[in-house]
């Protein structure tokens, strides 16, 4: 009901469902830009779609088309007061959740009938392998899916769009995901394109990906990035399940992505594809790619998260908006080479 993340994150919770209630009949409330994502061949029956900029109009739709459907059982994967008042609006006789303690507004758990055990950590993927557990006790632990549920053509033409959009050569591939305008997770897009610069003189090469919200970076740096062969561009990529079944492609092939904390690393993450999360206001620790990443990869995950040499003693603030008085330093003082050096090392050791 907020993120891209968020619909990322809540993905075992629905595979456990299916797993569990084959027969049963599954229906997704989620806002209209994120829906195409569960939409696969085996995704839920139906979507209930949320239009957060229609007002009033959104709930009362939402309402009268959930009281139609007249489901038996809400599961609440978001946590907050706004999913909360979509599960009263279900009339659903069984509301389940998360635990009190892992809402992020708490008062919305008085909408439900039963709730979870307390996550094992902060990382929100914990909070929903504990729902996941809830709801669907039967699913063994160990077996939780994560994926997007791709099928044969959908794989087929992930594989398609890497040979086309990644460029030609035998080094380590970088997928460099560019930062949206005015975020304050972002970094700055000439930072990306010195990143660029500096694997290709190591011999690697790199792809600028850039979606709709980037778009705008996206041309500009094809522009003024062209003089090296082993550096492509995929400026406006569309469609979340295209997306999905990229990254897919880029992991069977041992690309590796480059990304600020955002919606499509959250997907790359859950594709297979190893991430190095540049971090700054965020908490890594509790969004950061799943499995829960460290300064290094690991046996346990193959992502890692990569910070300013000197963070400032505010990061991670959390904050949608930047009071530092310097400007957002925790990304914008994160070197280039600094990030060179880490993705050197983690690409080298899942050689």
């Amino acid at each position: 009901m907020s993120h891209l993340g968020d619909v990322a994150h809540a993905m075992p919770v629905f595979h456990a469902l299916r797993a569990a209630y084959p027969a049963a009949e599954i229906a997704w409330a989620i806002q209209p830009e994120f829906a195409e994502l569960v939409g696969g061949a085996r995704g839920p029956e139906r979507t209930f779609l949320f239009g957060r900029r229609d007002g009033l109009r959104a709930w009362m739709r939402m309402r009268t088309e959930l009281l139609a459907w007249a489901p038996d059982w809400t599961v609440d994967a978001q946590g907050n007061v706004k999913s909360s008042m979509v599960a009263l609006a279900s009339g659903a006789g069984r509301r389940s959740g998360l635990a009190r303690s892992d809402w992020t507004e708490p008062f919305g758990a008085n909408s439900l009938t039963d709730a979870a055990e307390p996550a094992a950590g902060p990382h929100a993927m914990q909070r929903m392998l504990a729902l996941a557990r809830h709801v669907a006790p039967q699913v063994a632990a160990g077996t939780e899916r994560f994926d997007f549920d791709l099928d044969t053509e959908e794989s087929k033409r992930g594989a398609a769009l890497f040979a086309r959009h990644a460029p030609p050569g035998d080094g380590p591939l970088w997928i460099l995901h560019l930062s949206s305008h005015g975020d304050v997770r972002g970094w700055p897009h000439e930072h990306f394109a010195a990143l660029a610069r500096a694997h290709v003189a190591e011999g690697g090469r790199v792809l600028v990906l850039s979606g709709p919200d980037e778009e705008g970076a996206g041309r500009v740096l094809a522009r003024t990035v062209v003089d090296e062969p082993r550096i492509a561009h995929w400026v406006g990529q569309r469609g979340l399940r295209e997306l999905a079944a990229f990254f897919d492609a880029a992991a069977r092939a041992g690309a590796h992505l480059v990304a600020c904390d955002s919606g499509p690393t959250h997907v790359a993450a859950a594709c297979g594809l190893p991430v190095t999360l540049l971090a700054g206001p965020q908490d890594a620790r509790r969004t950061g790619p799943w499995p829960a990443a460290g300064a290094r990869p690991s046996a346990a995950s193959p992502h890692r998260i990569v910070q300013a040499e000197e963070a400032p003693i505010c990061s991670p603030c959390l904050a949608r908006v930047c009071t530092h008085p310097a400007g957002p330093v925790c990304m914008t003082g994160l070197a280039p080479l600094r990030v060179a050096a880490a993705l050197i090392e983690a690409t080298a050791s899942v050689r």
